[in-house]
């Protein structure tokens, strides 16, 4: 049974996170005797160009002057996104990294400045049989994986299984996630805006008296989904196994690595911080919660955010759990060790 470490902060000011943090690192490096190699890639997500609710950079503070104190050199690393957007090649990312406030440490984007540059990791798994894994990550042994755990219209949830997933990934193996996810349009919701036409960077989506969606096209980003002002677009999920590609994709970009989760349970919005506009808050603050395993770190933190909220928020994201115990990265058993 992995053990997973919570401090409980329900705070609406970042001002603690930071210091529950490094407290939870140091935690695990003196239980686990963990020992830092000379660099090691701090993996964070920037938030997308508008988002308010991403954490913001000074929660990483402590953590990068904790790895600094000892001896380590830190730095931030990321890959590019699939989507249209301020993340979408190197220059942009980094200059919207900047933006908001990410200027402590350098930033690595690793699989180049389009998205292009990837390792192949052979896993031999139910449905990838080989990860295209940004090439960057090659270069380490050792990372910290920091997440904001909050809702994914696609995954139920983001945490730390997305951020190996979709996170490690190069732009193809994005796409190879997605592709077989084509989202449906309720005719009697379209109102025939646009928005989604606009939003759509495949050219998959045209407007009739209603939006049309070209299968052949799609590759099942859920960017118009997000986007949709009526609710009109939805994923059916028919034989996509979207979920299921997403946890052997962090197999893929786990293994033979060392790695320490880090996960924020603050700002839980209903989607993820690619969304480039405002998202009202839908659960309270919890807490940061750390650990070894991924799939037991994912697990405490949505049990923790369904139990204080009373409902089966994220629920979706349980099948990707089910599915990542199954091919042996991590299990769904853990012991919650409050600090």
């Amino acid at each position: 049974m992995s053990k997973v470490y919570f401090i409980e902060n329900t705070e609406s000011e970042y001002g603690k996170l930071g210091k529950d943090a490094v407290t939870l690192l140091k935690r695990i490096v003196a239980e686990t005797g963990h020992k830092f190699e000379k660099e090691v890639p701090i993996k964070v997500h920037f938030g997308e160009k508008g988002n308010k609710t991403f954490i913001p950079a000074r929660c990483y503070d402590e953590t990068i002057e904790y790895l600094k104190e000892n001896g380590v050199t830190p730095f931030y690393i990321e890959s590019n996104v699939l989507y249209r957007g301020a993340r979408t090649t190197t220059e942009k990312h980094i200059e919207t990294a900047k933006s908001h406030g990410f200027t402590q440490i350098p930033i690595v984007i690793a699989d180049g400045d389009i998205g292009t540059e990837y390792d192949e990791i052979e896993i031999n798994k139910d449905y990838i049989k080989a990860c295209k894994i940004g090439k960057g990550y090659g270069n380490y042994k050792q990372f910290i994986v920091m997440s904001h755990f909050k809702g994914h219209v696609a995954a139920g949830f983001g945490g730390a299984i997305k951020q190996l997933g979709m996170g490690f990934a190069a732009r193809g193996g994005k796409l190879e996630q997605h592709s077989g996810i084509s989202p449906v349009v309720s005719t009697k919701k379209c109102v025939s805006c646009g928005i989604c036409f606009e939003k759509c960077n495949f050219n998959a989506i045209t407007i009739q008296d209603f939006a049309v969606i070209d299968s052949s096209k799609c590759v099942g980003c859920a960017g118009c989904i997000a986007v949709c002002p009526k609710g009109a677009i939805r994923n059916t999920w028919d034989g996509s196994n979207f979920l299921e590609k997403l946890a052997e994709y962090a197999y893929g970009a786990a293994k033979d690595k060392d790695i320490i989760f880090i996960a924020f349970v603050h700002n839980i919005t209903e989607d993820c911080d690619c969304i480039g506009n405002h998202m009202n808050l839908i659960a309270d603050n919890i807490g940061v919660l750390a650990g070894k395993d991924p799939v037991s770190l994912d697990t405490a933190c949505l049990d923790l955010v369904q139990k204080n909220s009373g409902s089966k928020l994220f629920e979706k994201g349980r099948k990707t759990l089910k599915h990542a115990e199954k091919i042996g990265l991590g299990e769904m058993k853990y012991e919650l060790i409050k600090i």
